[in-house]
């Protein structure tokens, strides 16, 4: 099962070394990790997911509290949550094939946002599951290269993650 956590911390150097180097040592595997700043230039926001049982996410919160830069760890449920992830995809395109890439393109509501001679760099935002089937999809033209964001996550409605200590 995937937890994802929203972590506040202090916007400081060091600070993600120090939440990756307790995973590291724990012999926790992070899903995905994306950071920065809040609506507070002095507070960072760390998105991290992980992989694990009710134990494993336990004892993640408890040593993320331990650490002296982190502010508040929230376990952010699916269904409370709006989830997003970018992806940007350089595909093969060729005259006969460019068409096709933009009908796909379309469909996903994503965007073009460079043209090339023989590629097209494609944005797509969205949850885990369409940026994994826009890959899929893709994937037959020649996918030269692929990066992802990791997720980012906030709670529904009127609750936030709070900032104070």
């Amino acid at each position: 099962m995937k937890h994802t956590l929203a972590v506040l911390v202090e916007n400081k150097p060091g600070v993600l070394a120090r939440v990756a180097g307790l995973f590291s040592r724990r012999g926790f595997n992070i899903d995905s990790l994306t950071v920065g700043v809040t609506e507070k230039p002095d507070i960072s926001r760390m998105t991290i997911v992980v992989s694990g049982d009710d134990r494993i996410l336990e004892q993640v919160t408890k040593q993320l509290n331990k650490l002296i830069d982190v502010i508040k760890v929230s376990d952010l449920a699916p269904e409370e949550s709006v989830n997003r992830e970018l992806a940007l995809i350089k595909v093969s395109v060729d005259p006969d094939t460019r068409s096709e890439v933009m009908q796909i393109v379309d469909v996903f509501r994503a965007k073009i946002v460079d043209v090339g001679a023989k590629s097209l760099i494609v944005e797509v935002t969205g949850d885990e599951s369409k940026i994994n089937a826009m890959e899929e999809l893709l994937r037959q033209f020649g996918i030269r290269e692929l990066v992802r964001t990791g997720m980012v996550s906030m709670t529904r409605g009127i609750k936030v993650v709070q900032t104070e200590k």
